[in-house]
């Protein structure tokens, strides 16, 4: 049996404008820059302004003492009550760029990429051409570190689909003998254990050292990695002195190739999306977005629009052509008003976490207060999905270095004073201790609890073996050195 009801529900759906503004949030500097140029190619109603002139910087909107702030409420900003098309027509050259800033672009010196250095080298071996096109697969595949993770035969079983490259095993492990000689040596292994064996035997070392290292390498590998010094020593009837000798050769060997003097990220600059400095007593937050593209409203194309304000006949043709462009300048128009809350929306956080973190950026990470979203988020009234939109990806160029905003957000733990301290103090703790230890007997977790607890912070062993874990730094037993 049918039956009919009424139910009255709540819901919330975002509008077009505020998604734009949520993915515009999330942007770092140099993906904003990005997409206003993509926006000023589709959109034929906005333009680049190239006649900016300088202003003066407005000393309330950068200028902060975190000590003695009394920051004035900025209204909340609504793109329902920017401004309406009068505004707009009657200032066709509003702009979303703020001309108070400094241009600031750290830039990492050009680096050859890894690939690039290997495959020169490569062309030097003047090899017949399938092993070519193997030799550029086998580079092409290799991990940040340098090692080759793909199978070999996969690589070759890849390239056969082609008729006239036809690869033995035999062959493509000659090639890949071939660029583990080039520089940087031991780069396409398929093992940590290969890696070093490669260098040892193509390394200038003492001829006694080297064949013992070898020996160590290729038939006590799992000892070594171990640090079973006591079996290493039996097994190669070494003396403790030869022993040591032996594992400062290997030390000096290099683990990961891939890694030095290469352009591993396919960016190669580091833009900060803000500057932080202090002047006297006052600390000055900067965003960084001067270099960003200005767009404005194409003043031909208002005219355009204001041409067919009042008539009261037009022609279908002209209809269309009103209609294209009057959505065009609600989406330009929308685009800079996005861009101008994203731009209030990043000064508004930064400025809160550099209230609460002030003794950091005085003193440095040791003094890193515990603080999560939901502390910034109440304190400028915002949904905690919008700092986390802010906070990921976003840097902070300080006098303490240059920080994703995620590092001054941690949990803390109590101490014997009432006090929390962050987790990411903890760590610091955690790996001067382990720095500071007596390498031939290294500290376990449950003795570096019993210190942190000596010292007022209240800490389980599992918790220290977590945070040692994130540190990347071994167990005791790997720690420990002859």
């Amino acid at each position: 049996m049918l039956s009919l009801s009424q139910r009255l529900s709540q819901t919330q759906k975002l509008s077009p404008q505020q998604i734009q503004y949520q993915k515009l949030l999330q942007l770092n500097t140099m993906a904003l820059e990005q997409r206003i140029k993509t926006e000023l190619e589709l959109n034929p109603i906005l333009e680049e302004d190239l006649e900016l002139k300088q202003e003066e910087k407005d000393p309330d909107e950068v200028a902060e003492e975190p000590e003695d702030s009394d920051y004035s409420e900025e209204d909340e900003f609504t793109v329902e009550d920017y401004m309406n098309d009068e505004d707009y027509f009657d200032d066709p050259s509003y702009s979303n760029t703020q001309k108070d800033q400094e241009t600031f672009h750290p830039t990492a010196p050009q680096r050859e990429s890894l690939q690039e250095h290997l495959l020169e080298q490569l062309y030097l071996l003047q090899l017949a051409e399938p092993l070519v096109l193997l030799g550029e697969e086998i580079i092409g595949s290799l991990d940040q570190d340098g090692y080759l993770k793909q199978d070999l035969e996969i690589i070759v079983n890849n390239l056969d689909v082609f008729d006239h490259l036809k690869i033995s095993l035999e062959d493509a492990e000659n090639v890949l003998k071939e660029i583990q000689l080039l520089d940087p040596i031991g780069i396409a292994s398929r093992s940590l254990q290969e890696c070093l064996i490669v260098q040892i035997q193509n390394g200038t070392f003492d001829p006694y050292y080297s064949y013992l290292a070898e020996e160590m390498l290729k038939n006590h590998f799992e000892d070594f990695v171990q640090k079973r010094f006591d079996s290493t020593m039996q097994k190669m009837s070494l003396t403790q002195e030869t022993l040591r000798a032996v594992l400062d050769l290997i030390q000096k060997l290099n683990p990961k190739p891939g890694e030095g003097n290469f352009e591993i990220a396919e960016l190669n600059q580091i833009t900060p999306d803000f500057l932080l400095e202090k002047v006297d007593n006052n600390y000055i937050i900067t965003l960084n977005d001067r270099a960003m593209p200005s767009v404005t409203v194409n003043a031909a194309y208002i005219e355009m629009l204001n041409a067919n304000k009042g008539r009261k006949k037009i022609s279908e043709r002209e209809k269309n052509t009103y209609k294209f462009l009057r959505e065009k300048f609600e989406s330009a128009k929308w685009f800079i008003a996005c861009i101008e809350q994203r731009r209030e929306t990043l000064l508004k956080v930064m400025r809160a976490i550099l209230e609460k973190q002030v003794a950091f950026f005085e003193k440095g990470p040791k003094f890193l207060r515990p603080m999560i979203y939901k502390d910034i988020a109440e304190e400028i009234m915002m949904d905690i999905s919008t700092i986390s939109r802010v906070v990921n990806g976003k840097f902070v160029q300080s006098m303490q270095g240059v920080h994703e905003l995620k590092y001054f957000f941690s949990e803390g733990l109590a101490t014997d004073s009432g006090e929390e301290v962050s987790n990411k103090h903890i760590k610091e703790r955690i790996k001067e201790i382990i720095i500071k230890e007596d390498k031939q007997s290294p500290l376990s977790d449950d003795k570096i609890a019993e210190i942190l607890n000596e010292e007022g912070i209240h800490i389980a062993r599992r918790t220290v073996a977590k945070y040692r874990e994130q540190l990347r730094l071994p167990v005791a037993r790997l720690r420990k050195t002859l």
